[in-house]
C-alpha cells in the first residue's frame, strides 16, 4: 500500500468509513481526486487534494461560509487539513451539465443558476469573508496565460515588447469597471459545477461545487462564467433573457456600466482560458481541454468587437490574427 493510500485508509478509518465501499468520480483539471462512498451510513464523497499542489483549507473555509448564509455547498463530515483529505455530504449526480444532456429545461435551470447570483449580489454579509482581492494584478496575471503558454505552442511566442504591449493594454482596458460594485465571486460558476438537488425549495435547491478559488470582486464575473461557458455553446437568445432576469432585480443599477465590465471580463477570462487550456496540455499532459478552444476564441471575438475592448483588437489583428487562431497540437506527458 503505497503511503498515499495509507494515509486514505486512516482517514476515513477515523472517520467511521474505513468499511465503505469506494468508485472513483470524475477527476477535473487540478490535482484533485474524488471517491463515492457508500455503507451503513448511506453515501458520501471523499475529496482527495494532496499538498503541496493543493490546498483544502479554502474549500474549507468558503463552504461553511455558504452553508451559513443558507446556500446549498456540501457539508463537511471530516477533515484532514493537513494531509489534504475531505469527506463531504454527497449532493448527488445531478449536475446541471447531465441534466442538460438527458434533454431538462435548459432555461428553467439557467434561471435557478442566475437567481441564485441574484440573491448572492443582494446581499452584503457574503463579501465580509476574507479572501483574496480579484484586482487588476490578479487578472493581468490571468490574461498573460495566453501570450505565455499558447503563443509559444502554436509556434508564435510573444517577444518582450509584444507581450508589454498586451498587458499595457489589457491594462488600459481593466480601469473601465474599477466603480463596479464587488461582492462574493465563486469564479467558478457554470453547469459543471452546479446541481439541481430534488426535496429543496428555491435557490437552495441549487447545490454548489469547485468553489475553492472564490474571491472578492466585480460582480458580473460569475454572471460572465455561466452565460460565456467554455464547454457548451448557449443560444443567444437565452443569454439575453438571463441577462435581462438580473438587470430586472437591481432595477437601480447602471446597465451600461455593468454591460462594459461584462465584456471585459469575459474577453479576460476567455484570454485566460486559452491559456489554462494549452497549460493543462503542455505541463500537465491533459490535452481533452483543447478540444474547447475553438468555442473560446469564438466568445473572445464577439467580445473583441465590442466598444468596450476597442484598445485590443488592433494587438489581437497585429500578433493573433483569425487565421493563426488554431488549437495547439495535443502531445501526453510520457
Amino acid at each position: 500500500m503505497t503511503e498515499r493510500r495509507a494515509a486514505i485508509a486512516a482517514f476515513l478509518d477515523r472517520a467511521g468509513w474505513g468499511d465503505a465501499g469506494r468508485r472513483p468520480l470524475a477527476a477535473d483539471a487540478s490535482f484533485r481526486k474524488y471517491e463515492r462512498l457508500s455503507g451503513l451510513r448511506g453515501t458520501a464523497v471523499l475529496m482527495d487534494a494532496p499538498p503541496p499542489q493543493e490546498n483544502v483549507r479554502p474549500f474549507l473555509k468558503i463552504a461553511r461560509h455558504l452553508s451559513a448564509l443558507g446556500y446549498s455547498a456540501p457539508t463537511i463530515l471530516a477533515e484532514d487539513a493537513t494531509v489534504g483529505l475531505l469527506l463531504l455530504e454527497d449532493l448527488g449526480d445531478d449536475t446541471f451539465t447531465r441534466l442538460l444532456a438527458a434533454g431538462a429545461d435548459e432555461a428553467a435551470l439557467y434561471r435557478l443558476a442566475v437567481d441564485l447570483l441574484i440573491d448572492l449580489h443582494r446581499r452584503a454579509e457574503v463579501a465580509t469573508i476574507d479572501l483574496p482581492l480579484y484586482d487588476d494584478e490578479r487578472l493581468l496575471r490571468e490574461v498573460s496565460l495566453l501570450t505565455d503558454w499558447y503563443m509559444p505552442a502554436i509556434g508564435r511566442p510573444a517577444s518582450p515588447a509584444v507581450r508589454d504591449d498586451y498587458m499595457a493594454r489589457w491594462r488600459e482596458v481593466l480601469e473601465m469597471f474599477h466603480g463596479v460594485r464587488t461582492t462574493l465571486v465563486l469564479r467558478d460558476y457554470h453547469v459543471d459545477n452546479l446541481m439541481r438537488l430534488p426535496g429543496r425549495i428555491g435557490i437552495a435547491a441549487c447545490g454548489l461545487l469547485d468553489f475553492q478559488d472564490a474571491v472578492i470582486g466585480p460582480a458580473a464575473y460569475d454572471l460572465v462564467s455561466l452565460l460565456e461557458d467554455a464547454r457548451r455553446d448557449i443560444a443567444p437568445e437565452l443569454v439575453k433573457a438571463m441577462i435581462g432576469r438580473y438587470f430586472d432585480a437591481f432595477p437601480s443599477m447602471n446597465r451600461d456600466e455593468f454591460l462594459a465590465g461584462y465584456t471585459v471580463l469575459g474577453a479576460q477570462r476567455s484570454a485566460k482560458i486559452v491559456g489554462i487550456f494549452t497549460r493543462l496540455m503542455v505541463r500537465d499532459g491533459k490535452p481533452h481541454y483543447l478540444g474547447h478552444i475553438p468555442r473560446v476564441w469564438r466568445l473572445l471575438e464577439a467580445g473583441l468587437q465590442q466598444p468596450a475592448l476597442k484598445s485590443l483588437r488592433p494587438w489581437f489583428e497585429e500578433h493573433l490574427p483569425r487565421g493563426v487562431r488554431a488549437v495547439p497540437a495535443a502531445r501526453v506527458l510520457a
